[in-house]
C-alpha cells in the first residue's frame, strides 16, 4: 500500500498540533480558575457602551446573564456564611455589573431585588440604590415593589421621612395595599424603626424567589427581632427606673430578660448612651466597603 504523499501527511499533522495547542493552553488557564480566589471570580466586564454594541438585539438575554453571574457568586459567598466571609466579597464589582444589567435590560426584576439587598444592608450605598431604584421606576411603572424598596431605604437609612412618605404613598397607589398608606404614615410621624425593618424584612423574605437574597433576608429578620426584643426590655426597665439600663447584660439581672439574644451576624449586642440598640457585627457578616 502506497504511503499518502508529502501534502496530505502534513493536513494529518495539523489537527494533532492544533489539539496538542490547546491542551498546552486550557489546561492551565482551567487550572488556574478553580484556584483562583473566590472573590476575584467575578471578573472584570466592558463599560455599559460597549456591552450595549456588542449584544445588539440580545441586551435582554445579555442582561439576564450578567445579573445571574452575579447571584451565582453571591450565592457562593453565602455558602461561606459558617466562615463570616472570610473571603471578602467584591462589592464595588457587583455593584457595576447590576448597573450595567439595568442599562441592558431595565425591566429585569431580579438585579433591583439584589441591588436593594446588597447595596443598602451590606455597602450602605443607600443613595446609589434609590438611584437605581428611581431609573427602574421609568420602565416598570406598574410595580409598586420599587417605590417600596425606595421608601424603606429614604426613611430608615437616609431619615428623609417626606420622600420615603412619598415613595410609599406611590407604591399605595400601584398596589392597592392599605398597609403600605399606612407606613407612609408612620413615616411622616417618624415612629416605630425597628418596627417597620421588621415588616419589611418579613415581606421581602415572603417576595424574594433567589434562595441566597432569601437567606440573606432571613438572617437580617432574626437580627432586628432580637432587637426589638431588647427594645422592648430597655423600654421596661426605664419606665421602672427612670433612668437606661448600661447593658443587655444589666436586663438580665433585673429579670426582664431571660438571657441576652443572639446577633445571628456573629457580633455582641451593646446600649448606647442615648438608648440605641447596636451590635458590634454592624448586621453584616462582611467589613463594608464603598461601592464605586
Amino acid at each position: 500500500m502506497r504511503s499518502p504523499p508529502p501534502c496530505l501527511r502534513k493536513l494529518y499533522i495539523i489537527p494533532f498540533v492544533l489539539l496538542l495547542f490547546y491542551a498546552v493552553l486550557i489546561f492551565p488557564f482551567t487550572n488556574y480558575m478553580k484556584n483562583k480566589p473566590f472573590f476575584e471570580k467575578l471578573g472584570h466586564i466592558p463599560r455599559v457602551a460597549v456591552m450595549q454594541f456588542a449584544s445588539a438585539d440580545q441586551k435582554e438575554l445579555m442582561g439576564s446573564f450578567l445579573v445571574m453571574k452575579v447571584l451565582i457568586y453571591f450565592g457562593g459567598l453565602m455558602e461561606h456564611e459558617s466562615a463570616k466571609y472570610k473571603l471578602p466579597p467584591d462589592y464595588p464589582s457587583m455593584s457595576r455589573v447590576i448597573h450595567t444589567a439595568v442599562r441592558l435590560d431595565p425591566y429585569n426584576m431580579d438585579a433591583y431585588y439584589f441591588a436593594q439587598a446588597m447595596l443598602t444592608w451590606d455597602t450602605g450605598a443607600y443613595r446609589i440604590a434609590n438611584d437605581l431604584l428611581d431609573y427602574g421606576m421609568k420602565y416598570r411603572t406598574w410595580d409598586w415593589y420599587l417605590p417600596f424598596f425606595a421608601g424603606f431605604n429614604a426613611g430608615y437609612f437616609l431619615k428623609e421621612y417626606d420622600n420615603a412618605a412619598k415613595y410609599y404613598k406611590k407604591a399605595a397607589e400601584l398596589s392597592g395595599e392599605p398597609l403600605l398608606a399606612g407606613l407612609a404614615g408612620r413615616y411622616m410621624q417618624k415612629s416605630g424603626q425597628t418596627e417597620l425593618a421588621i415588616a419589611y424584612l418579613t415581606a421581602m423574605v415572603k417576595s424574594a424567589k433567589n434562595p441566597a437574597i432569601i437567606k440573606s433576608y432571613k438572617v437580617r429578620l432574626e437580627a432586628f427581632k432580637a432587637v426589638r426584643v431588647l427594645e422592648i426590655a430597655r423600654d421596661a426597665y426605664l419606665e421602672k427606673n427612670g433612668h437606661l439600663p448600661s447593658s443587655p447584660e444589666e436586663l438580665v439581672r433585673g429579670g426582664y430578660l431571660r438571657k441576652t439574644p443572639v446577633d445571628p451576624y456573629g457580633g455582641k449586642f451593646y446600649i448606647m448612651a442615648d438608648g440605641k440598640i447596636a451590635t458590634t457585627s454592624e448586621f453584616t457578616f462582611a467589613k463594608k466597603q464603598v461601592v464605586e
